[in-house]
């Protein structure tokens, strides 16, 4: 058994926040840590209208950036693919939405500080085909 970093504990912590937030604004959980060649997702949740891929970003609250500027074009796009792949392989109805969720906590009582959903938070440009 393999043992696990700070960082992924901290990650987990986060993505826990995430899942517990959405859900208490109505979101249906559908998947977390969804992996393909092309990438990670985070979280896939839903709701009436959307399929809503989520990034989650954890940070300290000493952190010198928020948690969102960690989510790049690069980043994007390796979110965008998998989210491609994923609705190759499912039957989805709903309109696809990608958001970031911040969760920001104290790194001294590790305690979650705020969590806040940014809906819409980058959307797909052009052709990724290539990637």
């Amino acid at each position: 058994m393999s043992k696990r970093t700070a960082a992924q504990i901290i990650g987990d912590m986060g993505e826990n926040a995430a899942e517990k937030y959405l859900k208490n604004k109505g979101y249906t959980i559908v998947g977390r840590n969804y992996r393909c060649r092309s990438g990670e997702i985070d979280i896939i949740a839903k709701d009436n209208k959307y399929i809503v891929f989520a990034e989650v970003k954890t940070r300290s609250i000493n952190s010198i950036d928020r948690p969102v500027a960690w989510v790049d074009r690069k980043k994007q796009k390796k979110i965008i693919m998998a989210a491609y792949m994923y609705l190759e392989k499912n039957n989805i109805e709903l309109q696809p939405r990608f958001d970031v969720i911040e969760v920001v906590y104290d790194n001294i009582t590790r305690m979650i500080i705020s969590v806040e959903h940014i809906e819409d938070a980058f959307m797909q440009e052009g052709d990724y085909s290539a990637f």
